[in-house]
Order: structure tokens, then C-alpha cells, then sequence
């Protein structure tokens, strides 16, 4: 479809006018008066390179950094001769706005084509090497924070922060140090935390032994050696001594599921005697059956194990929802 503006004719002096004047704007660092009117000639499709790099020096004076992203981004797309200088115009702009992992996958997408000019070559490299050095500073600021603030939330008993700082610090693949091991054993950490210390340290491929105590018994394990949660001989014999329900009554099942995740997640890396399997799914099914006000014939045996496991895994599910789902 023609725009209006498709029917008009930007005559040669008008055009030289606006151009004039949107440069001298730019001179004069008048970036509002600027941008309007290279977003004038824009209109009218008079695009070359200088008018679009002024727009683009506008509206990053401007700090609108958004718009002249989304801008280079489409310019990118369109791989002409002026490529490369866009190239540079945008790392600039992701350097600016701190995307220094944005930054870096670009300039090794560029580096993969193997066509750089000389001279943007040497730019990018340095972009590349200032903000890989800028993404290591900040990692370490973040990770002396969330170290901080764990070792403070455990003194004041904060459940919650407890869980934050360590997953903050396994998302930034910091280091576990002795004093993170020595949490495991700290009965002012709760049981949520210890097992977010357990996955980061399994994720940190931790070969020493280390000490973890859960609800009075200590357990002695080696991180990198621990099967994942959802692959545990818990979970998975307790899923298969759930099966008939899965077909019988599909909700039943998925909430049983949940049920039992929430129970492995706070007790790992402590596992069950394997013989207590039935009696943790017998647990799992009456308050799964409670819970959907379900209504069927009691079990002939609600052994004191069986009781045990209600009361166990009760007490778990509040534990996990209060901190991960709270």
C-alpha cells in the first residue's frame, strides 16, 4: 500500500535544507530538534548512511538506548555496505547498556565470518577483551554480595534468604568454599538450603566427602557421585509403587508426584531404607486421597511406618512450600 508520503516529492533544496539543519543540530547538540527532522527526511525514504548514523547518535545522546538497539538490530539484517560500521555503532550501544554477554556473542558471530575489516577488527577484539573483563568484575561483586548476605541471612535465622543467596551463587557457578561445606552441618540452616548446597556442589563436581545433617541423622556423601533427584532409587521405586494410579485417576497421580518430589527435594541427600518404599507410597496416597476429599476404603495396614511417613511427609511439603513456593 502507498503511504502518503510515497506520493510526494522531497524537492533537492528542501532536501538540502533539512539536511543543513539536522546537521547543525547535531553540531550544536540539539539532539531532540535533530532527530526530528532526520526522522523527516527518513520518512521520505532519503536513508543514506549519514542520516541514519545521526539518528543513531541522537537517540543514544537521548539515552533512548532501546530504540537505537532495535534500530541497529534491523540494520544488521540488511548486511550492506555499511555492515560493519553498524557493527561497531551497536557493540557500542550493548556496551553502554552493560550486555557485555549480548556484546561478546556478537563480536564471535562476526569473528566466525572471517571478513572484518582491519580496522573493526581491532575494535571488536578490544570491546570483546573490556567487557569480558567487565562481566568477570561484576560476576565477582555479585558473588562477594550473595556470600554476605547467606552468611548473614544464616545468623538471622532468614529461611528464605538463606535459599536466594545460594541459588544466586550456583546460577553464577561460583566456587564452594569450606565455609559453604561447613553449612551442611549448621543447624541454623534450613534443610531447603542444604539441599540448594548439595546441587551446587554436585554441579561443581565436588569429589571430597562431606558431612550433610538432616532431621538428626548425619550422612556422609560425595557431591559429584550423587544421582539427581528426580533419578533417585526414592523417586523412582516410589513412582513405580504409584503406577496403577497413574491410569486410574490421572489428577490423583500428579498430585501424589508433586507430593513426592517436594519430600525427596527436602530430604535429599538422605535416602529412605529401600523396604520403606511401600510404606512412603501407601503415606502418599492417603494424603493425596485427604487432600481431594477422595473417599475410598481405608488400608488394612496403617502401620506405625505408614504414620510415620505421614507425619514425614507433611512436614516436608510445608518446609519446601514456605521457602521455594512462599
Amino acid at each position: 500500500m502507498e503511504t502518503h508520503h510515497d506520493k510526494i516529492i522531497l524537492f533537492p533544496k528542501w532536501r538540502k535544507v533539512l539536511e543543513e539543519e539536522s546537521l547543525n543540530a547535531l553540531k550544536e547538540k540539539q539532539y531532540e530538534k535533530a532527530l526530528v527532522k532526520l526522522n523527516k527526511l527518513l520518512s521520505y525514504q532519503v536513508d543514506n548512511y549519514e542520516l541514519i548514523t545521526g539518528k543513531l547518535i541522537c537517540l543514544m545522546e537521548l539515552g533512548r538506548f532501546e530504540e537505537a538497539q532495535n534500530l541497529c538490530e534491523d540494520l544488521l539484517k540488511e548486511e550492506d555496505e555499511n555492515y560493519f560500521h553498524y557493527v561497531h555503532i551497536y557493540l557500542t550501544i550493548l556496551f553502554q547498556t552493560n550486555q557485555y554477554d549480548l556484546l561478546m556473542d556478537q563480536v564471535e558471530k562476526e569473528f566466525d565470518k572471517k571478513d572484518i575489516p582491519k580496522l573493526q577488527e581491532e575494535q571488536f577484539k578490544q570491546l570483546y577483551e573490556i567487557s569480558k573483563k567487565m562481566n568477570m568484575d561484576l560476576a565477582m561483586e555479585k558473588e562477594s554480595m550473595f556470600f554476605k548476605e547467606l552468611f548473614q541471612a544464616v545468623q538471622d535465622n532468614n529461611y528464605v534468604e538463606q535459599w536466594r543467596q545460594v541459588e544466586g551463587l550456583k546460577e553464577l557457578k561460583a566456587e564452594p568454599t569450606d565455609e559453604i561445606i561447613q553449612l551442611l552441618v549448621n543447624e541454623y540452616v534450613h534443610p531447603v538450603t542444604k539441599t540448594a548446597i548439595i546441587q551446587w556442589l554436585k554441579a561443581s563436581d565436588i569429589l571430597k566427602e562431606v558431612a550433610v545433617d538432616k532431621f538428626g541423622v548425619r550422612q556422609f556423601v560425595v557431591p559429584s557421585k550423587l544421582e539427581q533427584i528426580e533419578q533417585s532409587n526414592l523417586v523412582q521405586e516410589t513412582l513405580y509403587q504409584l503406577r496403577d494410579i497413574e491410569q486410574e485417576n490421572p489428577s490423583l497421580f500428579q498430585l501424589l508426584r508433586k507430593l513426592l518430589h517436594d519430600y525427596a527435594y527436602v530430604v535429599y541427600p538422605i535416602q529412605p531404607q529401600k523396604e520403606d518404599y511401600i510404606h512412603i507410597a501407601k503415606a502418599l496416597k492417603i494424603i493425596g486421597e485427604e487432600y481431594l476429599s477422595i473417599h475410598t476404603k481405608k488400608f488394612d495396614d496403617n502401620s506405625e511406618k505408614v504414620h510415620y511417613y505421614i507425619d514425614k511427609i507433611q512436614l516436608c511439603e510445608s518446609l519446601y512450600v514456605s521457602i521455594i513456593e512462599g
